[in-house]
């Protein structure tokens, strides 16, 4: 990615020659690129999650699967309740079970208290399917985690799928790449035909604060109908329906990509970005899902129903940004497309956006970045709190934009937050969402309590 990265200290420069620039200041001169899609150093402080972690939160929203974590009981608690996903059905998914492997278990082995894990499993809660993580513990001691899953299918005849996510191969990232495999052994690779294809799924909305329900919303208005989410909201039987879908629409580019490209490859069906944070994304992605589907009088509808629901927003534009106007953003979110779509709706209440960073984000997305944003605008990629910290204070961030992990050291540092991650508790996606995003950008950054840090 072409730009210009400008060594500030001697700090940023051991950092910028480490970590092989990763941070640029996006001022349009030429340069060496930015650096992403690297492994996070061993040892090195980073907010990136492991590739458990990223398996776990794509497979978990399932609402009729179960979910057995073969490694230590910390693993089953790290990622318990960790996304606010919401569910019309079933709540097997809710619960969260561990085989609690112990210093004995490392010695000896822990396949066969797994093959029990499952067995008690199924005669309890009788799922659908189970997924069985093998994280570091299961990957250093080299249980055949795969053999005991296979085994298992045998003996009780439903769907037991291992999913290799040892943390230490890698990150998060490759955590959804796994996620994605493990999807299509619920979908399978049997094309659907083409002629008889309807409507769509969505990939990547994992239905927090009932997100997905709006989206959903929308499109049934629309006439346009939703096949499956995958994964918020869904269960088996409606996931074995994907291959019938007309089109994919990825939600959430960065850990739905690898398996949208998949299912165009073996179930022939085409797939489109899409976001629904900020008027802009909202209205455009509505409007290339109705052009996509090819259907004339779907796309007037859309059209009549965005210019209506822009409208009605007009009010809350104008309420807000003379309130925010002029003030500056930062921004550290998990993907680039989130983060694109963050800076146009700041942009849209007048706000500038003075540092952006995301933990996954592709050479692609940070091309996006940097086109949107102004000059000296630093671009980010896995950073750590210390370079957070630094450029946030540098750039006179007003609000930072991140998750539970970035909260804290907001706080710290006296500048307001907006959570924006995965545990959040009310929806920021849609019209409605824009409202929401309005009101608690406004109630951080001018809150009384500022005039007495």
């Amino acid at each position: 990615m072409p730009g210009t990265t400008k060594v500030r200290s001697s700090r940023e420069a051991v950092v910028l020659d480490e970590r092989k620039a990763s941070i640029l200041e996006a001022d349009g001169c030429a340069g060496p690129g930015i650096a992403c899609e690297q492994a996070s150093a061993a040892g090195a402080v980073s907010q990136r999650a492991c590739v458990f972690c990223g398996a776990r939160v794509v497979l978990n929203p399932i609402t009729d699967a179960f979910h057995i974590i073969h490694g230590p009981i910390g693993c089953s608690s790290y990622t318990w309740d960790i996304r606010g996903s919401l569910t019309s059905g079933q709540d097997l998914y809710r619960h969260s079970f561990s085989t609690d492997l112990s210093e004995t278990d490392v010695i000896f082995g822990g396949e066969k208290k797994l093959a029990r894990a499952i067995d008690q499993t199924v005669e309890a809660h009788a799922p659908n399917v189970v997924f069985v993580y093998a994280t570091c513990i299961a990957g250093v001691i080299g249980d055949d985690v795969g053999a005991v899953c296979k085994a298992a299918e045998e003996r009780h005849g439903i769907r037991v799928i291992p999913v290799q996510a040892p943390g230490f191969s890698g990150h998060k990232a490759q955590g959804y790449r796994l996620a994605g495999d493990a999807i299509m052994k619920l979908i399978g690779t049997t094309p659907f035909p083409r002629d008889k294809a309807r409507g769509i799924n969505i990939l990547g909305d994992f239905n927090l604060a009932g997100e997905m329900w709006i989206v959903k919303n929308y499109l049934a208005g629309l006439g346009i109908d939703v096949i499956t989410g995958i994964t918020g909201d869904s269960c088996c039987d409606e996931l074995a329906c994907a291959p019938q879908a007309k089109l994919n629409v990825v939600q959430c580019a960065g850990s739905m990509t690898a398996l949208a490209k998949r299912m165009e490859r073996d179930l022939g069906i085409p797939y489109i970005k899409v976001s629904f944070y900020g008027i802009e994304d909202t209205v455009s992605s509505l409007m290339r899902i109705a052009e996509a589907l090819g259907e004339p009088e779907t796309v007037e509808r859309t059209r009549v129903f965005c210019e209506e629901q822009t409208r009605l927003l007009d009010p809350v534009v104008a309420r807000y940004r003379p309130r925010l106007e002029g003030r500056r953003a930062a921004i550290y979110v998990g993907g680039g497309f989130k983060a694109i779509s963050l800076i146009r709706q700041f942009r849209e209440f007048g706000m500038d956006a003075v540092m952006v960073g995301t933990q996954t984000g592709r050479p692609e997305d940070y091309e996006v970045i940097r086109s949107l944003v102004s000059p000296g605008c630093v671009v980010l990629d896995d950073a750590n709190p210390s370079e957070l910290e630094k450029f946030m204070l540098e750039r006179g961030a007003d609000i930072l934009v991140g998750g539970v992990k970035e909260r804290p050291l907001a706080y710290k540092l006296g500048v307001a937050f907006c959570d924006h991650n995965h545990e959040r508790k009310h929806p920021l996606a849609g019209f409605v969402g824009v409202r929401n995003f309005a009101e608690e950008i406004n109630s951080s950054m001018n809150s009384p309590v500022w005039t007495y840090v």
